[in-house]
């Protein structure tokens, strides 16, 4: 029963990967069809992220009265009901109402099925369950390429990823008596060192949601969370600002650029599939460790000034890599640190300064760029780097 439940969450996280990318490779079309201006995508996604924030604030609170398994059948289902309101929405102006259920379902199980995996499962399903969600990400402007291609229009491309969220979510609700048969036992202890010894493996009792100010309140959590929203901000700002900074910086026509930009998400996704084998031998501090080191290499290389592109190409794939253990075993070490009672209310507020990260500071960049230079694009990112680093180690005193 256990295979089948972990089966099922990874289908899941394919699933949940599929609509991640829809909007802007449907935006060019989306936005002509609907007379609205091509900046405007922008306030759509600034409204799912809203509502990802919130949902993942309540996922404690929402999590506790209903359980994983219901939280993410349900948010799954507002995802999919969503998604087939994009698909009929007349204009810009609806859009942006339906981007709000769309928000708080996405966050909702985002929150929930991360703490559940952290839990019950290894470290390597994280980072593989992980790996799937960039699969499912990159799938998704396919399925919309292939609507358009096929003279269907955007439309059905969200109709499309809205009929299989349909299936997952009918596929979740089947699978909800799984949910309730596993314990609250926890594979995470015994990645995080000394600090597993703090967390019990027997189910915990009921409690009441902490709240954000009850987490912040919990010794290390405030330097776990810094540490979640510099890393979001550094794995937002290098995909958003890769292609400008080749054209800008290295003089690389816009079409090779766009091309090597998606390097550094092909980097992420095969890292995160070799990061699980890596984790059979290192426990979820040394691979955080690790990833942090190789990010540096990444950030290194990009800064260098060696002909052309080629530093920027093979330091942003170096830097796809370095992010692509940290994400994962931040998360599933989470209940070793903090606990399992404590683990979901943690989860919901890093998800929740993740989103904050990924909103604000490659905007903030942006003005850096505008204001004073491209250039200081891989300064940018080793800053936010170098107070990851200060933070997890803060961390590791904290709670070891």
């Amino acid at each position: 029963m256990a295979s089948l439940l972990l089966a099922v969450i990874y289908i899941a996280f394919i699933s949940l990967g599929l609509p991640d990318a829809l909007l802007g490779a449907a935006w060019p079309t989306m936005s002509q069809d609907l007379g609205a201006s091509v900046s405007w995508a922008g306030g759509i996604s600034m409204t799912i992220s809203a509502g990802t924030i919130v949902s993942a604030l309540l996922s404690d609170r929402m999590t506790i009265r209903f359980g994983a398994g219901r939280v993410t059948a349900v948010s799954v289902g507002m995802t999919a009901a969503a998604l087939f309101g994009f698909s009929l929405a007349p204009n810009y102006w609806t859009l942006i109402l339906i981007a709000v259920p769309y928000g708080l379902g996405a966050g909702g199980v985002d929150a929930a099925l991360n703490n559940y995996v952290a839990i019950h499962y290894e470290s390597r399903h994280m980072s593989w369950l992980h790996c799937m969600w960039g699969v499912g990400a990159s799938l998704g402007p396919y399925v919309m390429g292939y609507a358009l291609a096929g003279g269907q229009g955007w439309a059905w491309g969200y109709r499309y990823i809205a009929i299989l969220q349909v299936a997952l979510t009918a596929i979740l609700v089947l699978s909800l008596p799984l949910w309730k048969g596993r314990g609250a036992t926890s594979a995470a202890p015994a990645s995080a060192g000394a600090a597993a010894s703090d967390v019990s493996s027997e189910a915990v009792a009921p409690r009441k949601p902490l709240g954000l100010k009850g987490v912040l309140a919990i010794r290390g959590a405030k330097e776990i969370l810094i540490m979640f929203f510099c890393y979001c901000a550094i794995e937002s700002t290098a995909g958003l600002w890769a292609s400008s900074y080749m054209v800008m910086h290295d003089g690389v026509d816009k079409t090779t650029a766009a091309d090597m930009a998606s390097l550094f998400y092909v980097g992420i996704t095969v890292g995160r599939a070799l990061s699980g084998f890596l984790t059979m031998r290192f426990d979820d501090p040394a691979m955080i460790r690790i990833g942090q080191g190789v990010l540096l290499a990444g950030v290194v290389l990009v800064a260098l000034p060696l002909p052309g592109s080629v530093g920027t190409v093979v330091g942003l794939v170096t830097i796809g890599l370095g992010c692509a253990p940290i994400y994962p075993c931040v998360i599933h070490s989470t209940p070793a640190y903090f606990g399992e009672e404590n683990s979901q209310a943690i989860v919901g507020v890093q998800m929740a300064s993740a989103y904050v990260g990924s909103l604000v500071m490659p905007p903030v960049f942006g003005l850096v760029a505008q204001y004073a230079s491209i250039a200081l694009y891989p300064f940018y990112m080793f800053v936010l780097l170098i107070l990851m680093v200060a933070m997890h180690e803060a961390l590791r005193r904290k709670r070891a």
